[in-house]
């Protein structure tokens, strides 16, 4: 599974144990692949935490979410999804508003309102970021049309 891509203790236990290893041997295995940085949930949590926000435009509570499917623990969750600043939140609300934005051409700025709602919304951010963030993107375009 290492072979494949990074996991965390969780999610290795778990195939483990899946496979029928004994939970006394598979925790002397996982002690060792720690010991050895086989296997470092912190470092894991902190790149994926990043990856998440910057290539797919996550809020960091979606990023704590997927992380804690994972199996992350609590503490290094946080301090992965602390890397994530408010600044760089509100950035890449408003670039992915913005860019959803121009596909909604034909659209009335209601039902505009309404799906790049729903778009923040599934990607983590706060409602009233959200709002906030679709309120100026579609006056930023009534702006850019009036100006045409």
């Amino acid at each position: 599974m290492l072979d494949r891509s990074a996991r965390t203790r969780a999610e290795l236990a778990t195939a483990l144990a899946r496979r029928g290893v004994p939970d006394d041997a598979a925790e002397r295995v996982l002690n060792r692949f720690v010991e050895v940085g086989l296997i470092d949930d912190a470092a894991l949590a902190d790149g994926y935490a990043l990856a998440q926000h910057r290539e797919r435009g996550l809020a960091g509570r979606a990023v704590a979410q997927k992380l804690r499917r994972r199996g992350v623990p609590d503490d290094t969750l946080q301090a992965a999804v602390g890397l994530i600043d408010p600044e760089s939140e509100l950035a890449t609300a408003r670039a992915l508003a913005a860019r959803k934005l121009r596909s909604m051409g034909g659209l009335e700025p209601a039902a505009q309102a309404r799906r790049l709602v729903g778009l923040l919304a599934r990607k983590g951010y706060p409602s009233g970021l959200a709002y906030q963030v679709v309120r100026e993107a579609i006056a930023d375009l009534e702006v850019a049309e009036g100006e045409l």
